[in-house]
């Protein structure tokens, strides 16, 4: 491409055009006849496109279009279908959840039975001694809400190491804890966060550890993927994602192994998702081992990456979970049966001294590698706001755009200062839809004011991208979390969640325009990539999908089920209906 071609297509996306270039070029592909939602600045609609080696050459009219037309052009009547930018998910752990179930299918667990049955049925193939890990079956969506008791685990497996993971934290049982050396003496010892539960009248561990499952000596009997099957498992589900209109992801706190997973379907022109990939960083090691691990990704030649592969940001945990009670919250969680709570002070686990995390985030800017950070209660998002706003005289906090990841307890004060500073929110209205009701019985609707303040955020300015948080099984609906992005549209637009009758404060619902924004170009902002994708524009990647239904004009129950017809990446057709 030439210096004034470029320059040319720069200035058109600068100034939010999609006025046709003029340099009279033919090309590959045009459609037309139908409604064209481009997403650039203006919200503009248009009735056709044309794409040019990968790249959006025009959009406008049919007349328009019919410069660009020529003997080789392949044409195609839209039909009145809807054409959008291709879907972006700012929150996958796509590798992992592709083998979870690589061993054995593990069924939808919905209540304390439910997982007794599936140990049980553990305990009948693998052998006396062997450990059974339950991963990710969250309390907050047991009818019962509550974990598993250690003595409910011994009676159904006696003689196997039972781990029911949820995040940081796990109910475990007896023989899990003996084997792991954890008793009523025990103490977390490493420097980092955590603890073992006691209970408060007898002193017994209850079997519930806090953010310390890394002290379990876990050996699992599992069959294994080789790499080469995990390739191909994570391209299934790439092109699931496909299915559902995704044409780029996130892929968040990876380790090197899974960067390694994408660049060899990259190598072989297998990979159908665009994946921006953020470093799972240790923050337990010492500053200068952090130090040196962010050096090594800002000189690593995925750090640049090209359009399909990139490795350019760190993810760090800065709290716990809601759904496990260890999110780190501004006042108290309460006293709660439900998470196990018994200390009316608690307010979770913080995982990163502040002077510590300043120096991280310092670190990141210096060498231009993008900041993200696991926040799911106030405290913890304050905690990441004092961070960056610590760093405000040395960096442009904007420029360097740090990302608070699940952002879902916020405050007033929180949404002003991002906007101020520039700090940009991961988000994944499957919390709220999946979760609510809990969350809800625990802390009361009024706290839950600012929980997902979508309106407020965008009000405010501050850039919100929408994601999933896909962390097991292939399926976008019966998936933990769901990754299909016109549920999570619907759940933004609605503020809906089962088992609650009524919206969560529908005040914080968006509007249909802004969940298109919110899982395009807002999410190809918060991924430094919104010069090439998230609008339909010219000189940008020609990543769009083609809907059986319009967004903006269809029911808004809807949109929950709207199907995708086609998707194509860099103007290549990927998936068909």
């Amino acid at each position: 491409m030439s210096r004034f071609r470029t320059l040319v297509i720069s200035l058109i996306i600068s100034f939010g055009g999609v006025s046709s270039p003029s340099w009279g070029q033919t090309a590959d592909l045009i459609l037309t006849s139908g409604k064209i939602i481009t997403v650039d600045e203006a919200f503009s609609i248009h009735t056709a496109i044309a794409i040019k080696d990968g790249r959006i050459l025009a959009v406008g009219s049919e007349q328009d279009m019919q410069q660009y037309r020529g003997t080789s052009t392949k044409m195609i009547n839209l039909q009145g279908k809807t054409i959008m930018p291709g879907l972006m998910d700012s929150h996958s752990h796509a590798a992992s959840a592709s083998v979870i179930e690589f061993a054995h299918p593990i069924p939808t667990m919905e209540t304390i039975q439910d997982v007794l049955d599936y140990v049980r049925s553990r305990v009948k193939v693998v052998k006396d001694g062997e450990w059974i890990w339950v991963s990710q079956v969250f309390l907050t969506r047991l009818r019962e809400q509550r974990y598993p008791t250690r003595q409910e685990l011994d009676e159904v497996a006696p003689r196997n190491p039972v781990v029911f993971r949820t995040g940081p934290d796990a109910s475990v049982n007896t023989l899990a804890l003996k084997l792991s050396g954890i008793d009523k003496n025990w103490k977390v010892d490493d420097g980092g966060p955590g603890y073992a539960e006691k209970n408060p009248d007898t002193g017994e561990l209850t079997g519930i550890l806090r953010s310390c499952t890394r002290y379990l000596k876990y050996r699992s009997s599992e069959k294994k993927p080789t790499q080469s099957e995990h390739i191909e498992h994570l391209k299934e589900v790439l092109a699931d994602y496909n299915r559902v209109g995704i044409t780029t992801l996130a892929e968040r706190s990876a380790r090197a192994s899974v960067t390694t997973l994408y660049q060899g379907l990259h190598d072989r022109g297998d990979l159908t998702v665009r994946a921006y990939i953020s470093r799972r960083l240790d923050t337990l090691q010492p500053v200068e081992k952090i130090k040196d691990v962010i050096g090594g990704i800002a000189s690593s030649p995925l750090f640049k990456g090209d359009s399909m592969l990139r490795v350019a940001a760190v993810k760090t945990a800065l709290d716990g979970g809601m759904l496990t009670g260890s999110a780190y919250m501004r006042k108290p969680w309460g006293v709660s049966k439900l998470y196990g709570i018994t200390d009316p002070d608690y307010r979770g686990l913080r995982f990163i001294p502040q002077d510590k995390l300043v120096q991280i985030v310092a670190a990141c800017m210096e060498n231009g590698v993008q900041f993200t950070s696991h926040c799911v209660g106030d405290g913890a998002v304050h905690a990441f706001i004092d961070a960056c706003d610590s760093l405000r005289d040395r960096f442009d906090i904007r420029a360097k755009r740090p990302v608070i990841c699940h952002s879902n307890f916020m405050s007033k004060e929180a949404v002003q200062r991002m906007a101020e500073l520039g700090i940009a929110a991961d988000i994944q209205p499957a919390w709220l839809h999946l979760d609510a009701r809990t969350l809800n019985n625990q802390f009361g609707y009024e706290r839950l004011t600012w929980f997902q303040p979508l309106r407020a955020l965008f009000a405010a300015g501050v850039i919100a991208g929408g994601g999933s948080d896909h962390m097991q099984k292939i399926g976008s609906r019966r998936s933990i979390n769901f990754y299909d992005p016109w549920l999570a549209m619907w759940v933004a637009m609605t503020r809906r969640a089962r088992w609650l009758d009524d919206p969560l404060h529908p005040e914080q619902a968006i509007s249909r325009v802004q969940a298109i924004r919110f899982y395009t170009i807002n999410n190809a902002y918060l991924l430094r990539a919104e010069k090439e994708v998230g609008s339909l524009q010219p000189g940008k990647l020609a990543d769009f999908i083609v809907l059986t239904d319009d967004p903006l004009t269809c029911s808004i129950d809807r949109i929950k089920d709207i199907q995708v017809h086609q998707t194509y990446l860099g103007g290549k057709l990927v998936y068909q209906r």
